[in-house]
C-alpha cells in the first residue's frame, strides 16, 4: 500500500498559506492524485481559513483549540480520515506565528510511522512585506522587534523555502529578496511563486513531490526567551456574526465589510496597536463570497474575492491574530460592530466571540478556570 505524502506549510502571519495550500492542491489534483488540507489553529471552529477553502474543490478538516505540534495522535486521526477518503497528498498549516512543528511532527512522525508517511520538505511561505522585517536594511513594518525571531526561526526550520506574492513585486525585488535568502540561509533551496495568480505553483508541487524531509533536529531557539517574549505579544480573535439590516432592505456588504475593516484599524491605530493578519470571510447565495485580508494598520485591504450581489443579511467571520493585548483587539472590534450598525442601520446578532493571548489563563482548557482556590483543612 503507497505510503500518504504529508506536508506541513509553516509561514509568518499573512504570508499567504491557504492561499497557497490551495493553489498546491489543485496542482496535486491535476498531476498527482488528491490533495487535502487540514487547516489549524489555537482558537475554536470559526475559522476563515476553512470556511474559503471550502469554496475550493479541495477536501478541508480542523484541527483547532492548539497548535498541531502538541496533538499528534489527533492530527495522525485526521491525515488518516483523508488519506482513507481518497486523499494521496495531505497539506497542513501551523499557526502564523508558529514554530517548533518539524520536531514535534515531522520528527515525531518519522519516529513512530516510519512506514506510514512520506513527509515532504518542509515548507515555509514568506512574502515580501513580512521579509523587509530581516532585510540588511530592516524596514519597519510597525511591528514588535519580537517578531523578527519568529520569521527567522520559521526559515532557519524548513527544507523549502518559498517567496510568495511575487505578483506584487518587480523583478529587481524578487532577485533582490531570493538573494538575501539564500545568502542567510545557504543549505535551504528556495523558490517562487504565486498562489494568486498561479505562477510558479506547479514547479513548487513538481519539487516537492520529487523529494522528502530528512526529518532532523535543527536548533533554531524553540522554547527560548526570545520565543517566549514573542509568543507574549500575540493575542488571537474570532467572532462570527450575523449582520442584517433592520427594515429588511439590500445592502451592498462590500463596502460595510470594508468599513468594518477600516473601524477596526481606527481603533488600532488610536491605541497604538497592530494586526499583522485580519480575515474575514462572508457567504452569499451559491459560490457568492468575499474574501479580504488586512496585513497591518499600515497597508491596504487585500481582496481575493468581493460579493457580487447585495444582500439584507448575511454571516461574517473574522479572525485576526494582533500584537497586543487581548482586551484591546476585543475592544476594537466591539467599537466597530457599533459603528457599521449605527452608519448601516443592522441589528448583529453574535454567534461566537473568542478573545485570548497567548499566556492568557485557561486558553489551553477551552476557556475554564485554570486557577482553583483550595480551602485548608482548619484545626
Amino acid at each position: 500500500m503507497a505510503k500518504t505524502k504529508y506536508v506541513i506549510v509553516s509561514g509568518f502571519l499573512g504570508s499567504g498559506k491557504t492561499t497557497t495550500m490551495i493553489a498546491m492542491g489543485r496542482v496535486i489534483n491535476k498531476k498527482y492524485g488528491k490533495g487535502a488540507i487540514i487547516a489549524n489553529d489555537l482558537g475554536a471552529k470559526n475559522l476563515v481559513d476553512a470556511d474559503y477553502t471550502r469554496t475550493a474543490d479541495i477536501d478541508i478538516t480542523e484541527i483547532t483549540g492548539d497548535c498541531i505540534c502538541y496533538v499528534n495522535e489527533d492530527l495522525v486521526a485526521h491525515i488518516d480520515r483523508l488519506a482513507n477518503a481518497g486523499a494521496d497528498v495531505v497539506m497542513s498549516d501551523i499557526p502564523g506565528c508558529g514554530i517548533g512543528a518539524l520536531d514535534h511532527v515531522y520528527i515525531q512522525l518519522k519516529e513512530k510511522y516510519p512506514e506510514k508517511y512520506d513527509l515532504l520538505p518542509f515548507t515555509c511561505v514568506v512574502d515580501p512585506v513580512r521579509l523587509r522585517m530581516i532585510l540588511p536594511e530592516r524596514e519597519d513594518i510597525n511591528l514588535p522587534e519580537e517578531m523578527r525571531f519568529l520569521l527567522d526561526a520559521q526559515m532557519a526550520e524548513a527544507d523549502l523555502i518559498i517567496l510568495n506574492k511575487i505578483d506584487l513585486i518587480g523583478e529587481d525585488e524578487i532577485r533582490r529578496d531570493v538573494d538575501f535568502i539564500k545568502k542567510a540561509y545557504p543549505e535551504i533551496p528556495v523558490m517562487t511563486m504565486s498562489a494568486r495568480t498561479g505562477e510558479g505553483v506547479e514547479e513548487v508541487v513538481d519539487y516537492l513531490m520529487a523529494h522528502t524531509s530528512p526529518a532532523e533536529h535543527r536548533e533554531i531557539g524553540y522554547g527560548s526567551d526570545e520565543f517566549n517574549a514573542a509568543e507574549e505579544k500575540m493575542c488571537w480573535y474570532n467572532r462570527r456574526f450575523f449582520a442584517e439590516e433592520r427594515d429588511g432592505k439590500n445592502l451592498d456588504f462590500n463596502q460595510v465589510i470594508e468599513d468594518f475593516i477600516e473601524a477596526i484599524r481606527d481603533e488600532l491605530i488610536a491605541t497604538k496597536s497592530n494586526a499583522p493578519h485580519l480575515k474575514l470571510f462572508a457567504a452569499g447565495e451559491g459560490e457568492d463570497f468575499i474574501k479580504c485580508s488586512l496585513l497591518g494598520v499600515d497597508y491596504d485591504i487585500e481582496y481575493e474575492r468581493t460579493l457580487d450581489q447585495k444582500y439584507s443579511g448575511i454571516a461574517i467571520v473574522v479572525n485576526a491574530r494582533a500584537t497586543c493585548p487581548s482586551e484591546i483587539m476585543g475592544d476594537a472590534v466591539d467599537e466597530a460592530v457599533d459603528a457599521i450598525k449605527a452608519k448601516y442601520n443592522l441589528k448583529c446578532r453574535i454567534i461566537f466571540t473568542e478573545c485570548f493571548g497567548f499566556a492568557d489563563e485557561g486558553r489551553r482548557n477551552g476557556g475554564r478556570a485554570s486557577r482553583y482556590d483550595t480551602l485548608e483543612e482548619k484545626e
